[in-house]
């Protein structure tokens, strides 16, 4: 990891971080939870912008590579930056899967899956409206 990335690095402690964001966002971003289908804010939005991390502000994705997968929840075909997130095996609930999490600050953002035949990359991140922030253009 390069010097630059170290410094960008977000690390709180957990009452800092429980302080700073909503009960919601804590349960997602900080414990690995997942809103219910079509509840979360974001799923059927459709302006243009760019949509940061809730946790640290990052800019994760941008307004022009969401769609709508019909998933309940929002839906892109690539980061903005690869770079910016960061892909993990997750095991959990007895399914085999693959967790985003935000590279700067490790929030769990959704998951991605290889499900999207339509879209440029084949790739559909599903990602929970409350670890994300909208910011139009």
């Amino acid at each position: 990891m390069s010097d630059t990335k170290q410094q960008d690095q977000v690390t709180k402690t957990e009452e800092q971080w429980r302080a700073e964001l909503t009960p919601e966002q804590y349960r997602i971003l900080r414990q690995k939870g997942t809103e219910r289908a079509f509840t979360g804010r974001y799923w059927d939005h459709h302006e243009d912008g760019t949509y940061r991390c809730a946790g640290c502000g990052q800019e994760l994705f941008g307004s022009d590579t969401k769609f709508d997968s019909g998933c309940g929840w929002p839906s892109f075909y690539m980061a903005m930056d690869p770079e910016r997130v960061e892909l993990h095996e997750d095991r959990s609930f007895g399914m085999r899967r693959v967790e985003v999490t935000c590279r700067r600050c490790g929030g769990h953002l959704g998951h991605v899956f290889d499900d999207a035949p339509d879209m440029p990359t084949g790739q559909r991140f599903c990602i929970n409206s409350a670890s994300i922030d909208f910011q139009g253009r």
